[in-house]
């Protein structure tokens, strides 16, 4: 059995409002997953100030409470004592001590994982992926559609890589699960919701919202039929009020959906529970 990771970011979940583009006009498929499958989890952590990236995504795939041990939350990427915490026992580790299949689908726009081990500022799936550089896909990956770009329709790199072709959402959503049929576990991380978010520009956070939907409603319909166990979280809120420009405090959904997401979902409450849950129920497969 064979599990999806989608880590979406800078969704909160909030009540309808003009100011609020996670709504069933702009994103029908991700709403309702939210409506049906969902249930609101923790992202402050027991840790006052604003929920930030740092922290919430090493605390999300590690399952440690990273904003504790840092006495703050922390934006950004992580320093040097976030990422020995990332290094020592994340999720992609703790798999592959258990003899499972793992690939962080998002491409690189490199050569080999060495070209990574150089870059001065890491994000945390960077960190994560470095420990475990098998699960890293590069450039040729994405050029033979082993691979998916973070905006999931490569136009951001088209001044770069004119060669590679631009592709409609849907078609992303086909290699991504080419890619989970290969691998007992998947992640994919968007992070463009988080991007618009911070730009208080509604139309853009509207248009970036129905790209990522027109993906999942493609993905959602097979990871179904293939019978494979989907999550989706977020770390910590932010699009879903566009009459700020900062994170929120608001909690973030946690998705389940397929044969695993029952244990998935009642063992999750917070950030800190994502790991340890996903953990789990691979264990028990």
């Amino acid at each position: 059995m064979k599990m999806l990771f989608l880590f979406i970011d800078g969704v909160g979940i909030r009540h309808a409002a003009a100011d609020n583009p996670v709504n069933s006009e702009v994103c029908p498929t991700l709403c309702r997953l939210i409506e049906k499958h969902s249930k609101p989890i923790d992202a402050c952590l027991g840790v006052e100030g604003l929920p930030q990236s740092a922290t919430g995504q090493a605390t999300m795939f590690t399952g440690v409470n990273c904003a504790k041990a840092m006495g703050k939350h922390c934006e950004g990427f992580p320093g040097p004592s976030l990422r020995s915490i990332i290094e020592a026992n994340n999720l992609f580790l703790q798999l592959k001590k258990r003899g499972r299949k793992v690939k962080f689908a998002d491409a690189y726009l490199v050569d080999s994982a060495e070209d990574l081990e150089v870059r001065r500022y890491k994000s945390v799936t960077t960190v994560m992926a470095l420990t475990t550089p098998e699960t890293i896909t590069t450039a040729d990956d994405l050029m033979e559609d082993r691979a998916l770009m973070q905006d999931l329709t490569r136009e951001t790199i088209q001044d770069r890589y004119p060669d590679i072709r631009v592709i409609p959402p849907q078609r992303a959503a086909e290699h991504l699960f080419a890619i989970v049929r290969e691998n007992d576990f998947t992640l994919y991380e968007f992070f463009l919701t988080d991007v618009a978010g911070h730009s208080l520009d509604y139309a853009r956070s509207c248009a970036v919202l129905k790209t990522y939907d027109r993906f999942l409603s493609a993905l959602v319909r097979y990871v179904e039929a293939a019978g494979i166990t989907l999550v989706i979280t977020s770390d910590h809120g932010n699009i879903e009020n566009m009459s700020e420009r900062t994170h929120t405090f608001n909690p973030v959904p946690l998705i389940a959906f397929g044969p695993r997401a029952k244990p998935i979902f009642d063992r999750v409450n917070s950030l800190e529970d994502v790991t340890p849950a996903i953990l789990a129920a691979i264990d028990s497969m």
